[in-house]
Order: structure tokens, then sequence, then C-alpha cells
């Protein structure tokens, strides 16, 4: 069904259908029910552009993720696949725009072109232009992540510092003395990416009040990297016998480069860290780590963005996710000697 035949059957033309539909144009009380009794009796549902057209609105979110040009780990898949679900469940399509280097003008056509009626933007560094641009356009938005001033916006995070802290301290407690944390690549860590710095620093400050000697190397976010990065601290600290990590893309790696050196885990050696659900699960044995809930976040992501496109200068509120350390199998006591 549609505009030509509800036309047909009111005896109207179609733009004045469509003025109805779209409530641009002033139609006559009579026209308007004589239009609408046939849309009830025909039971037409406008389509997506119509509505928008009505509301004034795309209908549409942005989603902004890391440059095409690099491979998304699991987990910011995670986050992508939780928003377009999320939006799906309110009937609003998502337009992903990479952001970054040759990217910065998909960004720009996102933050200028009424594309979109708001935006989520991932992956937060410290100092974030992509914020900053934002927040001067007017453009509603939320953030998977949070800037180190993160006041007056909206966002959802993870603890990173909390959660690592708690790791340091699970491994201090089966006796471990010597940790390392694997955090993400060096290029993250000097662009500052607000999980690599938080969860340092919760590793330093954890490390310190245990009384541990601590180390911490950066890592690539691909196996290879992962491999070759616990091939060079087991050389360069053969003392170590437990790391942390919030690299998950790495994990098979790391359990690679362990085999490697003849090391059971989590006989002669423990692994733990932050990470999704089935990489935990899926690691060999399955890893001791606080599990991301990202379907719950991207989910909270959307409701947040919805609320401040719906009432523009509202309060902006944030949630920071702190989810308890699943104890698995490749965390043990440390073996003496």
């Amino acid at each position: 069904m549609n505009i030509g035949e509800i036309a047909r059957r009111a005896g109207v033309s179609r733009s004045t259908v469509s003025y109805v539909l779209s409530g641009k144009r002033a139609v006559s009380a009579t026209t308007r029910q004589r239009i609408q009794a046939v849309i009830d009796e025909l039971g037409y549902r406008p389509n997506a552009s119509a509505r928008a057209l009505k509301e004034g609105r795309t209908r549409t979110l942005g989603l902004v993720i890391p440059p095409a040009s690099q491979r998304l780990t699991d987990m910011q898949l995670g986050f992508v696949a939780s928003v377009v679900e999320a939006a799906a469940r309110h009937d609003l399509d998502v337009l992903l725009s990479p952001s970054g280097g040759d990217h910065d003008r998909s960004f720009e056509r996102i933050v200028t072109g009424r594309r979109v009626d708001g935006v989520v933007l991932m992956e937060i560094r410290l100092t974030d232009d992509r914020v900053t641009r934002l927040a001067t356009a007017g453009v509603p938005f939320v953030t998977i992540g949070r800037t180190a001033e993160p006041h007056g916006m909206s966002w959802i995070d993870v603890d990173y510092a909390t959660l690592i802290s708690r790791c340091v301290h699970h491994l201090a407690d089966l006796g471990h003395r010597q940790v390392a944390l694997v955090n993400r690549s060096a290029e993250l860590v000097a662009a500052g990416y607000g999980p690599s710095h938080r969860a340092l620093a919760g590793f330093r400050a954890a490390v310190a009040e245990r009384g541990l000697a601590g180390v911490d190397v950066c890592c690539g976010d691909d196996t290879a990297s992962g491999e070759a990065c616990v091939t060079r601290l087991l050389a360069d600290h053969p003392q170590v016998t437990a790391v942390a990590t919030i690299n998950e893309a790495a994990l098979p790696g790391m359990r690679r480069a362990l085999d490697a050196a003849g090391l059971a885990v989590p006989g002669d050696f423990s692994v733990t860290g932050v990470a999704a659900q089935h990489w935990a699960e899926d690691f060999h044995p399955p890893l001791t780590a606080a599990d991301v809930p990202m379907r719950r976040m991207g989910a909270e992501a959307v409701a947040l963005l919805l609320e401040l496109i719906a009432a523009p200068g509202g309060t902006p509120r944030h949630r920071l996710y702190a989810p308890p350390i699943s104890l698995r199998s490749s965390t043990g006591p440390r073996r003496p000697g």
C-alpha cells in the first residue's frame, strides 16, 4: 500500500496525503479526517523516511569507530554489534563512520551533514578533539569511554583502574610477588588512550600497595604481537610468574609463548585480566577475568543518547562498570622456588 492508493480512495492529491503524514502544511480538519479514515482502514504504516520527515529527525544514529584501516578487536566489534542491536529495538538505523587519519572527513560529515540525530563515539582518548568538536557543534552524543575531564558529557566506561587493581590483588593473594601488565599498543598509549592509562595507573597502585615487583609492557592487538611480547617478557624478566592484561586480542599469542617456554598455566604461570566473556571462556584454560558486559553497555549508550535527543540540554549522565572478577582456571598459587 502506498500514498497514491490512499490519495485515490480519499479523493485527494498525493501531495495532500503527504502534508497530512508530515505535518508540514495545514490541511482542513474534514480532509484530514477523511485521509486518516482511509489510513486506518488500510492499516497503512508510513515508512521510515516519512516518519522521519514528520518528526523532523533522521531516525538514524551515528556510531564513530576506529579507522577502517585498523583491524577492530573482538571487544570493539562487540560494542558495534550491541549499539546496532539496541538501535534496531527502537526502530533506528545506525550509520558507521570511521575517524582518525584519512577518515576525518567522514567524521566531519557526521557532525555537519544533519545525517544523524545523535552520535555514539567509541575509543576515547584522555584528550579527544572529536568530543570537543561534537560539543561545539551541539550534536547530542554519548561516549563509550571518557576523557580525562568528562564533566558535562554523557558516557559509559569500564573501570579499568579498579579491575586491573583487583587482578593484581588476586595474584598477590595467590603468592605471586613479581607480576606484569600486558597493556595495549605503544601507539595507543602515546596517543592518550584512556583504558591503557587507567589500567596502568591501577596496576602501579596495586603493585605498590602489595609491595610487589611489577613491570608493564605494551603489546599490539593481535596474536603475533602477543606471542612476541610475552616471549620478550620472559627473557627480560624471568622472575615474573603472572600477568594481568587488558589486551584480549593478544591472548592467543600470549598462550602460545607460554607453551613454547614450557610453562604450564596455572601450574607455573598465572594469567588474568579484563576481557569479553567468550574470549575468557575460550582461553585455555578458561581465563580468570573481569567480563566486560558489552551488550549491556551498548544498550545503555543508546538509551542515554535517546534521552539527550529527546531532551536537549538535559543533565548529562554516566555509568562506570566494574564487574566482578570471574574466577576460572588460569590463575593458581605461585609454585615455590
